[in-house]
């Protein structure tokens, strides 16, 4: 039923993008403190299992609710795309890309959330979990060259903009693979924020065009005006004594008696 559809999106927004910072706390804390205790490792773990999981029981339960399932299914492919994905090889990474992927397609539907807060929402996102990402791939490379947090924020940036200086570079497989899904986001988002700003733009030029043509006939209608009052002054200094005196002279109209006014 579609109504009970949109109450449970509704109602679990929030506690599902709760989960997803969550879930990048997870995935962050091991990465950034390699040395800590085995039990912070099994717990991050663990939270990242169980933050997928709630992403597929949403899913799940949309599915169901949706009237027309097939619909459904072809309307949200990347989210079953998402959710099968870790079933199919349970590797860390496809886990958190189908968790990133879960987590943007649902933050996407929240009516609350504009373009621009999901566009900045989502670089913020992809950089953060790029750098962490390839700083897990490349730090234990005999060659690689992204060794701290510092090296793989500078590389996500630079990698995400498509500047690429070259100063730091991904030498395994793993990593080369991150770097082109890097650049394919980064190329799309912006070309989201160039639309956007451009959209933005053209509406700022189109109301300074609708209100310049607004005083330009404005002013047509002025100049029409004056010349017809010029023409009528004209016409009335041009007429003989005669005609000027009898239109002086002629009485005024009766004036027309108020419905108000007392009878007699």
């Amino acid at each position: 039923m579609p109504g009970m559809k949109e109450r449970w999106e509704r109602h679990t927004q929030t506690p599902l993008l709760a989960l997803a910072v969550a879930f990048g706390l997870a995935y962050a804390v091991p990465i950034v403190a390699p040395d800590a205790d085995r039990w912070v490792h099994e717990l991050c773990l663990a939270v990242e299992w169980v933050v997928w999981a709630a992403f597929a029981v949403d899913y799940a339960v949309r599915f169901a609710l949706a009237p027309a399932k097939w619909r459904f299914v072809r309307g949200h492919p990347l989210d079953l795309l998402a959710v099968l994905l870790p079933l199919v090889q349970p590797l860390r990474l496809l886990r958190v890309v189908s968790t990133l992927l879960l987590v943007g397609r649902r933050a996407r539907m929240a009516p609350q959330v504009t373009l621009t807060t999901y566009v900045a929402g989502a670089v913020v996102g992809l950089m953060m979990f790029g750098s962490l990402a390839v700083l897990h791939v490349e730090r234990t490379a005999p060659n690689g060259n992204i060794k701290t947090l510092g090296d793989a924020v500078w590389w996500s940036f630079t990698t995400m903009t498509t500047v690429g200086y070259g100063d730091h570079a991904p030498t395994t497989g793993l990593g080369r693979v991150l770097a082109v899904g890097l650049m394919l986001s980064g190329i799309a988002l912006l070309g989201v924020v160039t639309a956007n700003i451009a959209a933005w733009f053209i509406s700022r030029f189109e109301r300074d065009d609708a209100q310049e043509r607004r005083q330009t006939a404005l002013l047509e209608a002025l100049t029409v005006e004056v010349r017809e009052l010029r023409a009528e002054v004209a016409r009335l200094q041009t007429a003989p004594p005669a005609a000027q005196a009898a239109q002086a002279a002629a009485p005024a109209p009766d004036p027309v008696p108020s419905p108000t006014a007392p009878r007699s």
